[in-house]
């Protein structure tokens, strides 16, 4: 049986257009992913930790037969193969990817929650969610609603950035 997962990417170190494209390629790859619908990258202000530099930021749909924790230690192997170093919290990375959905589950386990537990106070995360899945609801509202109670308007959408992650993923891998 295979389950839609929503997953969060971002990243503010290095070349993040490059990192989640490498991390894309690796779901693609994967035999019990799928992936989906991507949305445009977004260049938002640091949230948390505000003295570090601006993150970018997308969203990926997946369909996947992995177990939530099969999923979630896929996402943080692609974290560590893309450089990330866990030093603080909220802190600069080279690349972040959450699971925000797993289908219709609700799942509340030591580092593991599900929908992601803070995805109603980040328009960083719900910008580019609205973009793939705008109808799915959260808790009582869509995502295109908890997004629109947030106005940000320091979130952009950067164009270049989701041209140049296009690109990358369309180019064959060496």
């Amino acid at each position: 049986m295979r389950t839609e997962a929503a997953l969060a990417f971002g990243g503010n170190l290095g070349d993040p257009v490059a990192a989640f494209a490498s991390a894309l390629r690796s779901l693609r790859g994967h035999s019990a992913v799928t992936l989906g619908r991507l949305s445009s990258v977004y260049r938002t202000a640091p949230w948390g930790k505000t003295d570090q530099p601006e993150f970018l930021n997308m969203a990926a749909l997946v369909e996947t037969s992995l177990a939530p924790a099969e999923l979630l230690a896929l996402c943080l192997e692609l974290e560590r193969a893309g450089g990330r170093e866990r030093r603080e919290r909220w802190g600069p990375r080279t690349l972040d990817i959450d699971i925000l959905t797993y289908g219709d589950e609700l799942i509340d386990q030591p580092g593991l929650q599900i929908p992601h537990p803070r995805i109603a106070e980040r328009a960083f995360v719900l910008a580019p969610l609205a973009e793939v899945l705008p109808r799915r609801v959260i808790g009582s509202e869509t995502v295109a609603g908890l997004l629109g109670a947030l106005a940000d308007e320091t979130i952009r959408r950067d164009d270049a950035a989701t041209d140049r992650l296009r690109a990358l993923l369309a180019t064959p891998l060496p």
